[in-house]
């Protein structure tokens, strides 16, 4: 059902061992008996340093200036949210594009538009950012947690399907690191079940899925452009759908109950709502950095590709694996398998701290969420309590169990962030070098 990272761009990948040679491709060469790692005294692997983010020119000062100068500087009151609005729509191929203050806003929007309330169950990755669990929260609903493809780093759709209930109302994974999600199995559940599926795709920007962008195929796409995604403007977000009446829901519903005027959406008021709009501010800033997402997402996905390349040839390092479906993640994180057992029992940690020796910044991603104290304390939360009872709330906590993530997040993963792979093809030697001489010298770096 799963495959490997998609290699069709593999050139002469060879290994020659009896010469302590390495050979990727026609230019890359390591040697076996390299220099000693940073850590060990060696000299650093990356010394140029990543590409500084966010990355503007004077487009993004005169996007700005244009919208101070107008006096126009809320949605109510201006053109430009309208417009990137249907700039959005059109670049992913959507119906309807709504902009909103966060990501968080969008997933919050799209679940208050669906009516989403206490007695209510979603469904949920376990591995994810905990917005995607608070939003559920905010509106007194459950949020079913559900363990972990290991070797995807997505939530496991065969797992969701034993998490439906009669309560539940919607199902929402999330495109980890961009990559996206087993849709087909999703959607598959979701007609089946005859529940609304909401991508979370705030990391997956130009993601694809059989050549179509991810965020079309639920009844709604959520999307982040806060200040570490590929598309950004410091906070704000987006939901793209390709259902009118939807649309104008949520229009209504971040609009404190009021409809929209012009090329906005519906004549709703009075209903259950906030303020979630976006400011002319942020429109015109998401308009000059979009000038820029395609190009920056073509040099992601090249070089994504050869780091893969390089990377699998090493024992141990196991790169994120795609479903067959996907066409094209959006690599706003790279997320990979570290498994200590090919580094002679070096930890994780340790790894990490080699490998930032080497000028290479490493995370070790999402931790347990089902196992937070913050997320196990609404078993005992007053209002909770009021709500289910603590029988529920105790069999909720006994649901919550995920064993694949807890060894994912426990052992193995690690992320690198989208701005590495804004780099050259030589930066991401220069990674799968510092690898190489981690794991040659893993030993003493252990006493290290």
């Amino acid at each position: 059902m799963k495959q490997k990272f998609n290699r069709r761009a593999f050139i002469g990948m060879t290994a020659a061992a009896g010469a302590g040679l390495t050979l990727v491709g026609p230019q890359f060469v390591w040697a076996q008996q390299s220099e000693k790692p940073a850590i060990l005294g060696g000299s650093k692997a990356y010394t140029s340093g990543f590409s500084a983010w966010p990355i503007y020119d004077e487009t993004e000062e005169k996007a700005l200036i244009s919208v101070l100068k107008s006096g126009n500087w809320g949605r109510l009151n201006g053109p430009v949210v309208g417009g990137f609005e249907q700039a959005y729509a059109k670049l992913n191929g959507s119906g309807h594009c709504l902009g909103v203050s966060s990501g968080t806003a969008a997933l919050t929007t799209i679940l208050g538009a669906l009516g989403i309330g206490p007695g209510d169950e979603v469904v949920i990755p376990v591995y994810t950012f905990i917005a995607t669990y608070n939003v559920v929260v905010l509106n007194y609903a459950l949020p079913i947690l559900v363990d972990t493809d290991i070797e995807t780093f997505q939530i496991d759709a065969k797992k969701a399907e034993a998490a439906v209930t009669a309560q539940t109302k919607a199902i929402m994974p999330v495109h980890i690191g961009g990559t996206p999600a087993d849709i087909d199995a999703f959607l598959a559940l979701g007609q089946k079940k005859g529940i609304p599926i909401i991508e979370d795709a705030c990391q997956a920007h130009l993601a694809e899925w059989n050549g179509k962008k991810v965020g079309n195929f639920g009844l709604a796409g959520a999307f982040s452009f806060q200040s570490s995604k590929n598309l950004n403007c410091a906070e704000g977000g987006a939901i793209l759908t390709n259902d009118a009446d939807f649309a104008s829901t949520c229009y209504t519903f971040h609009n404190q109950g009021q409809g929209g005027t012009g090329i906005s959406y519906g004549t709703g008021s009075g209903t259950r709502a906030t303020n979630l709009r976006l400011t002319e501010f942020q429109g015109n800033l998401l308009l000059a950095q979009m000038t820029r997402l395609q190009q920056q997402a073509k040099t992601r996905s090249e070089n994504a590709k050869y780091l893969t390349e390089l990377l699998s040839d090493i024992p141990g390092i196991e790169p994120a694996k795609w479903y067959p479906g996907t066409t094209q993640s959006a690599y706003h994180l790279y997320m990979f398998r570290y498994l200590k057992e090919h580094f002679n029992g070096l930890s994780r940690d340790k790894f990490v701290e080699a490998l930032t020796a080497e000028g290479i910044p490493c995370s070790q991603g999402y931790g347990q969420m089902n196992r937070d104290a913050y997320v196990t304390g609404l078993a005992s939360n007053p209002h909770y309590l009021r709500i289910y009872g603590e029988k529920t709330m105790q069999e909720w906590l006994e649901r919550n169990q995920c064993p694949q993530n807890d060894k994912l997040t426990g052992e193995q993963s690690l992320w690198f962030f989208q701005t590495m792979l804004l780099g050259t093809r030589e930066n991401m030697e220069q990674i799968a070098t510092a690898i190489r001489k981690i794991q040659q010298y893993a030993k003493q770096i252990a006493k290290a």
